[in-house]
């Protein structure tokens, strides 16, 4: 009989998580995704532009001077002003920072209660199982941004309000997510050999579950981050966002800049496309993250089926 070591087992075991290191990981999205590292570029020159806004802005994004209301794009105002005769460049910066805090506040939040969730709902099972997923559909019956509008318009507007209620929300439905990884996860046989071995849950979720779902929680993180910016931006849109004077992408595109946006349509112009451009360079981050991180789409398992059948034969 062939003997069983336990090396081929922990190869077997690193080959399913499908683990890339850092450097090898880089060096396939820079040559395999060009459009995840342009949305990698875009995705760190919204985390660049939001550290040093302070910095970067040439004025403050409340500086107002009335005679220079609504001036076109000049040497002096690169994007123009608004009705107010604030430099809408200055303003678009800050609201870089205003996106960078919300998109990285709530995805965070976001995932760290989809894990929790997700990882009790799918290891546990059972009862448990029933009554979580059965609260996770009650709250995903409702559109989801009526559930925002109500819980903004008792909170009231503000950025941590926003922070929060976008995370606790995102978090709950996402936990479907982390619940089907953590179920495949739990079926493998090694989670099994531990529990045969008397391995209590917490160290099976931290040296079992939790590792081998890292990829779909990185993927989720990034997916998050852009639906964060737009929804925050839809609530500064309606009003129940960042209250004015802070400047936020979706808030310029409301009142003045849907009040003057014939009169002066770069009022409206560049927060719109700051917008997309920011959230298709997430996207397409997201997009390459899944595909490098994934075994099944990078094809980390069929390599190294294919090298056993070979040996094999």
């Amino acid at each position: 009989m062939e003997r069983v070591t336990e090396e081929p087992v922990r190869q077997v075991h690193d080959r399913g998580r499908g683990r890339l290191r850092g450097t090898e990981f880089f060096s396939r999205l820079v040559k395999e995704k060009p459009l995840g590292t342009l949305g990698g570029v875009i995705v760190l020159s919204l985390l660049v532009v939001g550290i040093f806004a302070d910095i970067l802005a040439p004025y403050g994004y409340n500086d107002f001077d009335l005679g220079v209301r609504l001036t076109e794009p000049s040497t002096a105002y690169p994007l123009g002003t608004d009705n107010l005769g604030r430099d809408l460049l200055s303003r678009i910066i800050y609201g870089a920072r205003i996106s960078m805090y919300v998109s990285l506040g709530a995805s965070g939040l976001g995932v760290s209660i989809a894990t929790i969730i997700g990882v009790i709902s799918g290891f546990l099972g059972g009862r448990i199982d029933l009554v979580i997923q059965r609260f996770v559909d009650a709250i995903m019956c409702f559109p989801g941004l009526i559930i925002l509008l109500s819980i903004m318009s008792i909170l009231g507007p503000g950025l941590v309000q926003v922070i929060v209620v976008l995370g606790v929300l995102s978090g709950i439905g996402r936990s479907r997510v982390v619940r089907s990884a953590a179920i495949a996860v739990k079926g493998n046989v090694y989670v099994d050999a531990a529990k045969a071995i008397g391995a209590p849950t917490s160290r099976i979720l931290a040296r079992h579950i939790l590792p081998n779902i890292t990829a779909p929680i990185i993927i989720l993180f990034t997916v998050n981050m852009g639906t964060a910016i737009l929804s925050e931006a839809s609530l500064s849109f309606l009003g129940f966002g960042i209250p004015p004077p802070t400047p936020s992408w979706g808030g310029m595109l409301s009142e003045s800049g849907r009040k003057f946006m014939l009169l002066a349509p770069w009022m409206a112009l560049w927060p719109g496309l700051a917008l997309a451009i920011v959230v298709y360079g997430i996207n397409m981050l997201g997009d390459a993250v899944r595909d490098l991180l994934d075994p099944r789409l990078r094809g980390g398992l069929g390599r190294y089926s294919g090298a056993r059948v070979k040996s094999r034969g």
